[in-house]
């Protein structure tokens, strides 16, 4: 990204420094599509994966589910059902979007063939899967969610796919997305894709899920109290999900961060008011178990003692919750 910012042509131009931006652009797309297992697809750079979902499912009211992100649920009829496993059986492929990993509960999902759109984001990078695997029309990926800059993003199709454009303009992007492109971030896009793919094939994500296993394992043994989403699932390698019915998500992520961990709730504030997690909802949870949720997300230099320290700092919490809730 560094090395991008020395140039300073704008990629749709064709004198000489606009080549050399275009360039830049043309390789991330490459590397992304290696990355991806997308070669032959059509790669739209986007801002991220909320406009993605706005450029794909704005205007079409595709099916869905309660267990997608906000930024899908805002464009479709959540009328598919999520079993207790979190699990969501689709009926009409090409009418309808699933995610294939829950952010939250790090799920993953068995995609129909045919569906319409896949929220990959959590996905992508940690999983060994490709977009030409899938038998999907699109599928929407971030770059900050595998270490890249936060901003940009990307739609990948099924070349031939028709998208109309929502953003109109000079027709950058095949026509589908206008607007000069974010060729610094589409640069650091391209690189992280890159070294994702080559993590992934290393056995890097493989490490973080033994981790990640140390650290439910220590949990698990050290709180009967408290339930882990998605044990016996496929799932994410470097998410945990777990609620201790009672002890609001909120008060752990305060309590945690205080103790210098940074971690996240199963719930979100709106408007001043909490409310309980929708996934875990959708999945059957009951109102006071889904608003004590946490996610405990892990990365690749996470170590062995920083999940045994958490552990231990956390069951400490905890036990002081339990005695002041007698």
């Amino acid at each position: 990204m560094i090395a991008a910012m020395e140039v300073c042509g704008n990629p749709s131009s064709v004198h000489a420094e606009g080549r050399a931006a275009k360039a830049l652009v043309e390789r991330a797309r490459a590397q992304i599509a290696s990355a991806f297992g997308a070669d032959g697809a059509d790669i739209v750079f986007t801002s991220g994966s909320t406009e993605g979902a706005a450029l794909t499912l704005g205007g079409r009211k595709l099916h869905g589910s309660a267990v997608e992100h906000d930024a899908v649920r805002a464009w479709i009829d959540e009328d598919l059902a999520t079993d207790a496993s979190g699990r969501v059986h689709i009926v009409d492929p090409a009418n309808s979007t699933l995610q294939l990993a829950n952010s939250e509960t790090g799920i993953v999902q068995t995609l129909p063939s045919g569906l319409a759109v896949t929220d990959a984001t959590q996905a992508f990078g940690k999983l060994p899967v490709a977009f030409n695997w899938l038998d999907t029309q699109m599928a929407l990926i971030s770059a900050h969610k595998l270490g890249g800059p936060k901003g940009v993003g990307a739609i990948v199709m099924k070349r031939g796919t028709d998208l109309p454009a929502q953003i109109k303009g000079g027709g950058q992007e095949m026509g589908r997305r206008s607007g000069t492109e974010n060729v610094i971030g589409i640069a650091g896009f391209g690189a992280a894709a890159e070294a994702a793919a080559r993590d992934l094939a290393n056995g890097v994500w493989e490490q973080v899920k033994e981790i990640r296993n140390i650290l439910e394992n220590a949990l698990e043994a050290g709180s009967k109290f408290t339930i882990f989403v998605g044990k016996d699932q496929d799932r994410l390698p470097n998410t945990l999900c777990f609620a201790t019915p009672g002890w609001k998500g909120e008060t752990q992520v305060m309590q945690m961060d205080l103790a210098g961990f940074a971690i996240s709730a199963g719930s979100a504030c709106s408007s001043g008011k909490v409310r309980a997690s929708a996934v875990l909802t959708a999945m059957g949870y009951d109102e006071v178990t889904a608003a004590s949720a946490i996610r405990v997300s892990l990365g690749p230099l996470t170590k062995k003692e920083d999940v045994l320290r958490f552990a231990e700092m956390w069951l400490e919490k905890e036990k002081k919750h339990r005695a002041r809730a007698a």
